[in-house]
């Protein structure tokens, strides 16, 4: 905002000297062939141009931010109607002194200086050319300011969406190493697989999914499928089941879009759960939405206050920015089954 109120001279100096070459051509060659006159429309429109330029700019850099955008209608009208007034005067005085002591050839009779008639005829071309000009100036300033707009609002969505991304992925890690801190206390053989397969998904969110937008679902999927495996290291009564209802082959997704779902049935379906059971069901709806569902049971004497946690909000969060209210992430609990159900739009990959 502040930009428009200063009313910067932003457009490049090349693009102002074209403008007012091509209209003052123009405006020469009508008159000239309107007239029949050529130096007479030559040394006219020099006189024109000599003092609407100024006008023009004057008015854009110093009535319109002073009176305009303050609100001063009034004010801003009576300084408008003085530098009419004082282009008259130097308008009619190089007229009669360079061009001819008839003001107005362009009239019907000779008229003489402040007739009413020749003051008003001058100031409404003064007002044309003035109107124009800064309809075209004000126009270009507020796409410029637009795009500027448009560009620093997609700034601030990537530098939201990648701070997101950034919180998701710590609080995987967190998870993964108290899961591989729990196994280690229990000196178990299972920490050199929990390790491969850690470093596994570390590859895919450090070095896959780096500063891409959107990822194949199918990699979506095996990421899932290589955290079930580390989980079932960790959990040993639990029975994971992946249903792909759908050809997911050319559909994309963002990425780690899922894997806070996945996390919050391993957190809160497992707590005093000695028979935890998952299952993720994948589809696609009328070719147009993406269906994950994950259902997990649990004990029905645990608090589900506990449910969610900074994945599932950040996860919510993201959503927001990327799908705006284009998806739903519906939660429900039928008998002792625990239920997220997140539906967005279908994306294929170029």
């Amino acid at each position: 905002m502040n930009e428009i109120q200063k009313l910067k001279f932003d457009i490049k100096l090349q693009n102002h000297i074209w403008f007012w070459s091509i209209y003052f051509t123009l405006n020469f060659l009508r008159w000239g062939a309107y007239f029949n006159d050529y130096p007479y429309a030559f040394k006219s429109n020099s006189i024109e141009f000599a003092l609407v330029i100024p006008l023009v700019y004057f008015n854009l850099f110093v009535l319109v931010p002073r009176f305009v955008l303050k609100q001063r209608y009034i004010l801003y009208t009576f300084s408008l109607l003085i530098s009419l007034f004082v282009m008259y005067l130097c308008k009619t005085a190089l007229t009669y002194y360079i061009i001819s002591e008839n003001i107005w050839p362009e009239a019907n009779r000779e008229y003489h200086p402040f007739e009413i008639n020749h003051i008003v005829a001058v100031c409404i071309g003064e007002l044309y050319v003035l109107a124009m000009a800064s309809s075209v100036y004000l126009t270009l300033t507020w796409l410029r300011e637009r795009e500027r707009n448009r560009s620093l609002r997609e700034n601030q969505f990537k530098i939201k969406l990648k701070y997101l991304e950034n919180q998701i992925q710590p609080h995987f890690f967190f998870n993964t190493l108290n899961n591989l801190y729990a196994l280690s206390l229990e000196s178990s053989n299972k920490v050199p697989d929990v390790i491969i397969k850690l470093s596994n998904l570390m590859e895919y969110v450090l070095y896959d999914v780096k500063g891409t937008k959107f990822v194949p679902l199918i990699k979506e999927i095996d990421y899932i499928q290589n955290y079930i495996e580390i989980e079932k290291l960790r959990f040993e009564n639990v029975e994971v089941t992946i249903n792909l209802e759908s050809n997911i082959e050319d559909i994309v997704v963002p990425p780690l879009i899922f894997i806070s779902l996945v996390e919050n049935a391993f957190k809160h379906g497992g707590l005093n759960n000695r028979n935890l059971k998952i299952k993720i069901n994948c589809k696609v709806i009328d070719n147009k939405l993406l269906d994950f569902e994950i259902l997990n049971n649990f004990v029905i004497s645990q608090n589900l206050n506990q449910k969610g946690g900074i994945g599932l909000v950040n996860t919510k969060k993201r959503l927001k920015l990327i799908y705006k209210n284009n998806f739903t992430l519906k939660q429900a609990i039928k008998l002792n089954y625990y239920i997220i159900r997140l539906q967005i739009p279908i994306q294929n990959e170029d």
